[in-house]
């Protein structure tokens, strides 16, 4: 009976000695599924690469562009002519599009506003290749890039208003869809009145006169 009991507990040994140094496969139930790494399915579009454009060329060949905007696009300075030029993206396209604004020399308001986009290819182009998707001459007038957006902004003046200090302003945000651009947002802002036409001055202490002291008697 001992020779017994000690030949079963030297198999059980061996046993437990096997499975703890066996390298093969066990049954331990479904493996996980573990998460692998790979490249997203939906990457962003890369950035559109950016055209630099000649402005002032590009209006004054656009038939679009009012005569008299072009007629009175003339340099301030040297040969520096009162144009803004921004470079993003607006319309999907795969070249940056162009925004412009017309400025006055003088007080610098904007007389218009214009956005051009590559042309496609089989489409007629304008000038440079591109074409014009957009424009706005009733000044005062700014467009502007914002996150992908067009923002237009009008300055609003009532009688009498200076043209330093308008009434209000009308900011409408536009975006590019299906082949145009549409109306998304507008906001309109009224400013204070109580700013005068005059611009404001520093607030200033006015010395007193010196007082003359009496000499004291002998």
């Amino acid at each position: 009976m001992v020779c017994a009991a000690v030949v079963s507990l030297l198999l059980v040994v061996a046993l437990m000695a096997c499975t703890a140094t066996s390298t093969g496969t066990r049954d331990e139930g479904p493996a996980r599924s573990e998460p692998v790494a790979s490249s997203p399915t939906g990457a962003a579009s890369p950035t559109p690469r950016v055209k630099r454009a000649d402005a002032v060329k590009l209006l004054k060949a656009d038939p679009e562009v009012d005569a008299g905007i072009k007629r009175d696009l003339k340099p301030c300075v040297g040969d520096e002519y009162p144009v803004d030029v921004s470079y993003g993206d607006l319309t999907g396209a795969k070249v940056s599009d162009v925004v412009i604004n017309v400025l006055t020399c003088g007080d610098a308001v904007g007389v218009g506003a214009y956005v051009y986009r590559v042309a496609d290819v089989g489409k007629a182009a304008a000038t440079q290749g591109y074409v014009n998707v957009f424009r706005n001459e009733t000044p005062p007038v700014y467009a502007e890039i914002d996150r992908g957006d067009l923002v237009v902004t009008r300055q609003m003046y009532d009688k009498g208003d200076s043209v330093a200090y308008p009434s209000g302003e009308e900011v409408v945000t536009y975006q590019w869809k299906d082949g145009a651009f549409a109306e998304h947002f507008r906001q309109h802002n009224d400013y204070s009145n109580t700013v005068t036409s005059e611009p404001p001055q520093a607030l200033s202490e006015t010395p007193s006169p010196a007082r003359s002291e009496a000499a004291p008697a002998a």
